[in-house]
């Protein structure tokens, strides 16, 4: 499969603590043309997120724009949305039993002997990470570092979407490193964020990847 050079990822949490609706962010990033975006939510999946999800499912059918969810393939597959899933979630062998064959399934690894592992999963693409230290995660797996990411990319079988502590200035440099994709969190919401200013930093972003 080909991924987009960026890959947003809509975290609740980060959201909420910035006072930001998910939609509205959603949009934004839509509008300044994403062409995937990732729905990661922590915590309980309550009935306003779940139609809130759906509703955001909608928008991205209408624009052609992936959807994923992340952790939750029960939730993707009442939503028609795509997968990601970490090393301590369900089984990629069970969500791809679960979603079917034309789901995209994506898969965290955090280290060289997951990345390897990860090969012999039933996924599409492998995310590795944090390349470079980040504040999205409360326990972070130890940092990957680029001159790992460039060791290790001839490793994986799949793309690979490098994610954590990745910026605007340093985004090219991680791409030339090997990575096929990159992921973006805090990144992507700027000072003051509302609609039009998260469009224009996701303008910016794909300026940066030429994507």
């Amino acid at each position: 499969m080909s991924l987009p050079k960026l890959y947003p990822i809509l975290d609740t949490a980060l959201l909420e603590r910035l006072n930001v609706p998910l939609l509205e962010a959603a949009i934004g990033m839509i509008e300044a043309g994403a062409h995937i975006l990732q729905l990661r939510h922590k915590g309980h999946f309550s009935r306003d997120l779940f139609e809130t999800a759906a509703h955001l499912a909608v928008l991205c059918e209408q624009a052609r724009v992936g959807f994923v969810i992340n952790d939750r393939a029960d939730m993707a597959k009442l939503l028609n949305a795509h997968v990601h899933v970490g090393q301590d979630d369900l089984l990629p062998a069970f969500v791809r039993q679960l979603s079917g064959p034309d789901i995209i399934i994506g898969l965290s690894t955090h280290n060289r002997e997951q990345l390897e592992e990860a090969n012999k999963e039933p996924v599409d693409y492998h995310a590795l990470g944090p390349i470079f230290a980040t504040a999205s995660k409360a326990n972070p797996d130890p940092v990957v570092g680029l001159e790992s990411l460039r060791e290790w990319r001839p490793l994986s079988l799949k793309p690979v979407v490098a994610i954590g502590g990745i910026t605007l200035e340093n985004a090219a440099e991680v791409l030339r490193a090997g990575a096929d994709s990159v992921a973006v969190i805090s990144g992507l919401i700027p000072d003051s964020p509302d609609r039009k200013s998260i469009r224009e930093r996701t303008e910016a972003w794909l300026h940066a990847v030429k994507a």
